[in-house]
């Protein structure tokens, strides 16, 4: 992903609330699953790893990142942000993207 294309994402990501929330579980299957199914309805959607997790942002973000085939766009803090495109949600040119319906 080029530095333009990333910017992009992050400017979309920055009016986003988390959708999926990592707890004292961890990094677990339902949570990949979760994940999994938010990118294939959003594309972009951000990540909270709560205080009690037992795994560092950074970490957790590149772990996630490699079980859903997904780019991690940014890491702040305990946010992590994901992007991977679906090419069946846009149907029509000129589609808003789906985090912004």
């Amino acid at each position: 992903m080029k530095g333009t294309e990333r910017a992009g994402l992050r400017a979309e990501a920055h009016h986003l609330s988390p959708t999926v929330h990592v707890g004292q579980h961890g990094l677990s299957a339902s949570l990949m699953t979760s994940l999994d199914d938010a990118l294939r309805t959003h594309e972009l959607v951000r990540v909270k790893l709560g205080k009690n997790a037992d795994v560092k942002a950074k970490d957790a973000a590149a772990s996630l990142a490699l079980a859903t085939s997904s780019e991690v766009v940014q890491v702040i803090g305990r946010t992590a942000t994901f992007y991977r495109e679906n090419p069946d949600i846009r149907t029509k040119k000129g589609d808003l993207p789906p985090w912004r319906r």
